[in-house]
């Protein structure tokens, strides 16, 4: 597996060696070190699990003190399975975290500012993270099956070109901690998706044929293969390689507790190390 496992200040936390080699300060959580209690227990990061706020918030606190960052640069993602990508700015911090958000339906963030820290859920769907050194751009991004179907990592790289002058073969990329194929089974209606989308032959790399409308999708290779097709090479591209289904004493999985969880996160910042 490409990640690597810490524990601070009782937190223990994930980080990846692609992006620790170069110096960017990131993080991911993992259920340990946190005050929620029950099927919460213990780090859940998200105001809308049902939580204790006061739980949530120190578990937030908990985590930046173990990564490094203040919460008060945070700004939080509002994620719906959609495609849409939002930069952010300094004025932006403190959203979804110390003041109501604006930023509505957003499953992407990217920023070049050094005192934004961006954060994104997960409990079994893909988390992305992306580095272009060269202009100093951090992008971070949800991406479920549907996001996967919208090619939503291809999106956040054109959004980083865009925006910042990003060339996709500078970016390093991280396909971070997420449900394995072994354990994702998805129905035909989804399986149909991505025909759609990759085509039958493409598709013969990622999803297999389970029963007659039961399918094995693998949301690892699917999202490589979209950044890869988007220009960055795969010496750049790290699958983290840990299953959330796997783990679930390590890590929240809303398919291992039947819905039953709190959130992961991840953080990742321009602010270097």
């Amino acid at each position: 597996m490409n990640i690597k496992k810490k524990s601070k200040k009782g937190v223990t936390f994930l980080t990846f060696p692609i992006l620790e080699e170069a110096g960017v300060r990131h993080g991911f959580s993992t259920r340990l070190g946190g005050v929620s209690l029950g099927e919460l227990a213990s780090m859940n990061l998200s105001f809308s699990r049902g939580d204790d706020p006061e739980k949530v918030m120190e578990n937030h606190r908990r985590f930046a003190a173990a990564v490094e960052y203040s919460i008060e640069n945070l700004v939080f993602s509002d994620q719906v399975h959609e495609t849409e990508i939002r930069r952010v700015h300094s004025s932006d911090r403190g959203k979804g975290i110390l003041r109501e958000s604006d930023l509505k339906g957003v499953d992407g963030l990217i920023t070049n500012d050094p005192d934004v820290v961006l954060i994104t859920f997960f409990a079994d769907c893909v988390p992305l993270f992306f580095y272009d050194a060269g202009h100093g751009a951090v992008g971070a991004v949800h991406s479920g099956w549907r996001g996967t179907v919208g090619r939503i990592g291809e999106k956040a790289v054109l959004a980083m070109k865009k925006e910042f002058g990003t060339e996709p073969d500078d970016l390093l990329a991280v396909i971070g901690p997420s449900i394995c194929r072994d354990c994702y089974e998805v129905s035909s209606d989804v399986a149909e998706a991505f025909h759609q989308e990759f085509g039958e032959e493409q598709c013969k790399e990622f999803l297999t044929g389970k029963s007659a409308d039961k399918y094995l999708l693998d949301l690892w290779r699917a999202n490589e293969i979209i950044l890869q097709e988007v220009g960055i090479p795969s010496s750049r591209i790290q699958v983290s390689g840990l299953c959330t289904c796997c783990h679930p004493g390590l890590l929240f999985s809303h398919r291992a507790s039947g819905g039953r969880r709190g959130n992961l996160a991840g953080v990742i910042t321009p602010g270097h190390l």
